[in-house]
């Protein structure tokens, strides 16, 4: 495949993940599309870090509209789909790469650990606290695996309603954004450095 048509696939794929990503996380902070648990600082530590905006957000779509440009030769632009903006290319990709993973890895942590969420602990009465995390002291897989794969156990968080859901669906979604997005900038730093070499094909 030439490396400009290539770079016509992957560059719109990224920025559509990339959106994706920062809608997932921004979500994450209005459980329930409430907006009072951001206010009284009732979100989830690894949500207010925010992995999907500046890691599989922001990195991944400055990636994804110079690719998209140089793929598309943009006319506002008048070396489009030259080495150099080849070169340039796989260079942003390594930071779309190294973004989607630092999203992943914390969505991960963020998935394992559970909601922050409003609970009844025996010892202390009703609580802000991480239910799945302080559960016991196990060890963090079996408490993921109880929790994820145990969905009885997600009632003994009273509010916000319905967080666990929330939670695990939101953080599953930038798994999953985060790893294609990784594919892709793997894919691009590939074509970028053919273009480097190479040069564009198409029209030879």
């Amino acid at each position: 495949m030439c490396v400009g048509k290539c770079s016509r696939i992957v560059g719109p794929c990224l920025l559509a993940l990339g959106t994706l990503s920062v809608a997932a996380n921004i979500l994450l902070l209005f459980p329930g599309g409430a907006s009072k648990y951001l206010v009284e600082g009732h979100i989830s530590k690894h949500a207010k870090a925010m992995p999907g905006v500046w890691g599989g957000g922001i990195t991944v779509l400055l990636a994804a509209t110079h690719i998209t440009a140089v793929g598309w030769r943009c006319t506002g632009c008048s070396d489009c789909g030259t080495r150099r903006n080849a070169f340039i290319s796989a260079v942003l990709s390594k930071l779309a790469l190294l973004g989607a993973a630092a999203c992943f890895v914390l969505s991960g942590v963020g998935l394992t650990n559970g909601p922050l969420c409003f609970y009844n602990a025996s010892e202390h009465g009703t609580l802000w606290g991480y239910p799945f995390l302080d559960a016991g002291g196990r060890e963090p897989d079996a408490r993921a695996e109880n929790y994820l794969h145990d969905r009885h156990a997600w009632s003994v968080c009273l509010e916000p309603e319905g967080i666990v859901v929330w939670n695990v669906v939101l953080f599953s979604l930038l798994l999953l954004v985060s790893a294609a997005e990784m594919v892709l900038a793997s894919l691009q730093i590939l074509n970028g450095c053919l273009g480097c070499l190479c040069g564009f094909c198409e029209g030879k």
